[in-house]
């Protein structure tokens, strides 16, 4: 559609260059069994190499590295080189057009509009003060914040296990040359990451569209450069298109911003999930059999193409891992479950496009949307449309079998939450709940304030390690 309202333009009237997207990749194979050669480097003859000459190869490496551009060999001492990400991500996005005034007062006209019909179906009040429009570089450098805050738990154990899987005499033979491999640990997440923040950036239609706000509290956003081309394979009213977008970010935020534990419950699940990663070394083999330092020298982006391929990790799931994908995966679609509902009723008698637009967004879910693309590439979590669909549906029957106070009363508390097994059974959780069974929530809220207490001295105490001539023997 051409025709956009609120100022929206389409994409068809912007210089945007979809041709910078990065090439797909795929790794090496074997590895090296020879213990004179550890890590499998090849050379070009196909020898293997002696300390001396893997000594001089990683310091070409490292000198490679502060050559191939800023932020390449930038990014902090911490698991994951974001300056690498930031610069992939930058150049995947292409060419972008700023935002202009009325693209700004569109997004605001919009949420207003959104906000005075959510009112009527949910208790919790507006969680938007303030509004945005945003480009695609916008959103990769707001959101930034909160991307480190996800990764770093997963980077880190990604580091830790590296380590720790090196074999001995590897350990011994790379010696002083660790540091370098840790730099290359975290270049190779930054790449990985990289691609996936410039895919997401050209595709996210609101600060939440992966199931949780990416943007600073209390801001909703729009960009509409993405909803332009998601509008154009559209065949209905623009004007509704955004509309629904702005009612669905604002019912999300309404949700985040009224139950305080929602996010950080979000983020300690990815967390204990990482906690338990363990990955195999053969990506980093395969990428040392890869190595051909004279066609490195000649073609430094051989080096990117390699560390994006060995990257990707398959870890193996362990029994704990696997409960706390099932929570995060449950958590997700009751926050998706509940915000459709919310919109649905909201905008279902004044826009008639709502049903339609609705299951567009399963669809968009179904075939891989921004929150399956995200956590599939940070964690390996294929998340269910169907599980969405369910979450729906107890909603709906909630509401249905009692009153929005009461629905909206179990985001009182993550303990009357339902879980996976209520999915697959709505009618036993409702009869739960409308039957009064609240046994324990006084001490289940102030075990809860209890858990936030001690968070909060652990936090100190920490602080307090760091500082010179406290904590443990710094040899």
């Amino acid at each position: 559609m051409n025709d956009l309202p609120f100022g929206f333009s389409s994409s068809n009237d912007r210089d945007k260059n979809n041709g910078d997207d990065g090439d797909d990749t795929t790794g090496g194979t074997g590895g090296s069994g020879d213990p004179a050669n550890p890590f499998g480097f090849a050379l070009g003859d196909g020898g293997a190499v002696d300390p001396s000459q893997l000594g001089q190869l990683f310091s070409q490496l490292g000198n490679m590295f502060s050559g191939m551009g800023a932020g390449m060999a930038g990014g902090g001492s911490g698991p994951v080189n974001y300056d690498v990400a930031a610069n992939l991500a930058r150049k995947q996005i292409g060419s972008f057009t700023p935002m202009l005034e009325k693209e700004h007062r569109a997004v605001a006209d919009a949420v207003r509009l959104a906000e005075v019909w959510l009112d009527e179906q949910t208790t919790m009040p507006a969680g938007i003060t303030s509004t945005a429009a945003w480009t695609p570089v916008d959103w990769l450098e707001n959101t930034m914040p909160t991307w480190r805050t996800l990764c770093d738990p997963i980077a880190e154990q990604m580091s830790k296990t590296m380590d720790a899987g090196l074999p001995e005499e590897a350990k011994a033979f790379a010696g002083p040359m660790m540091a370098m491999i840790g730099q290359l640990s975290g270049t190779m997440y930054g790449t990985q990451l990289g691609q996936g923040l410039g895919q997401l950036a050209g595709g996210v239609l609101t600060s939440t569209d992966i199931g949780l706000p990416l943007a600073p509290d209390d801001l909703g956003v729009l960009l509409p450069e993405a909803i332009a081309k998601f509008a154009e394979g559209l065949d209905l009213p623009a004007q509704e298109i955004v509309v629904f977008l702005a009612a669905r970010e604002a019912a999300h935020l309404r949700l985040f911003a009224h139950v305080p534990w929602l996010k950080q419950r979000l983020l300690a699940t990815v967390e204990e999930y990482a906690r338990g990663i363990r990955i195999d070394l053969g990506g980093l083999q395969n990428l040392a059999t890869e190595i051909d330092p004279q066609e490195l020298f000649s073609n430094p982006a051989k080096l990117e193409e390699l560390m994006g391929s060995a990257a990707s990790f398959e870890p193996e799931t362990t029994p704990q891992q696997q409960a706390a994908l099932s929570r995060l995966e449950t958590l997700l679609a009751l926050i998706e479950g509940w915000v459709e509902l919310v919109v649905t009723n909201a905008l279902g008698d004044r826009i008639p496009s709502t049903a339609a637009l609705t299951e567009t967004m399963r669809r968009r879910r179904a075939s891989g949307g921004p929150a399956e693309q995200t956590f599939a590439t940070l964690i390996g979590m294929d998340l269910r449309p169907r599980k969405l669909r369910e979450a729906a549906q107890l909603w709906r029957a909630l509401t249905e079998a009692s009153d929005i106070t009461t629905r909206d009363g179990v985001w009182g508390h993550p303990d009357l939450l339902p879980d996976a097994d209520d999915l697959d059974n709505p009618a036993r959780f409702v009869d739960r709940v409308i039957g009064g069974d609240v046994s324990g929530i006084d001490d289940a809220i102030a075990e809860l304030e209890r858990q936030f207490a001690a968070d909060a001295s652990d936090d100190d105490s920490e602080d307090g390690e760091d500082e010179p001539g406290k904590g443990s023997d710094p040899s």
